[in-house]
């Protein structure tokens, strides 16, 4: 688990290999991620990308979302893409486009 967002953050699931993982049918907010250097520990991440989903299996993952090209060219290849997910508890659409644009 890995906590984004302002002051105490939301606990995000993951991160897990985006080229591995088989997205469920659920609403969530997710961030892509990478490790920025080689030598970065398996705490070190950056995040380029976060949206929201009312169903995470129809987003295209993991390379058919429309935005994959860019991801795989910022993190070098796309086995070095994570992602982490957070199913807002009894959230509504609208509390995750405020989460994912905070």
């Amino acid at each position: 688990m890995i906590r984004l967002g302002s002051l105490a953050g939301y606990p995000f699931e993951g991160p897990r290999v985006l080229g591995g993982w088989t997205a469920p049918a659920v609403p969530a907010v997710y961030a892509i991620m990478y490790r920025p250097t080689p030598e970065a520990t398996a705490q070190e991440f950056a995040v380029i990308y976060v949206d929201h989903s009312d169903d995470l299996s129809n987003e295209g993952f993991p390379f058919k979302h429309p935005r994959s090209a860019c991801w795989t060219h910022r993190a070098g290849d796309q086995w070095s893409l994570h992602i982490c997910t957070y199913q807002v508890p009894g959230g509504m659409r609208s509390h995750r486009e405020q989460i994912a644009c905070e």
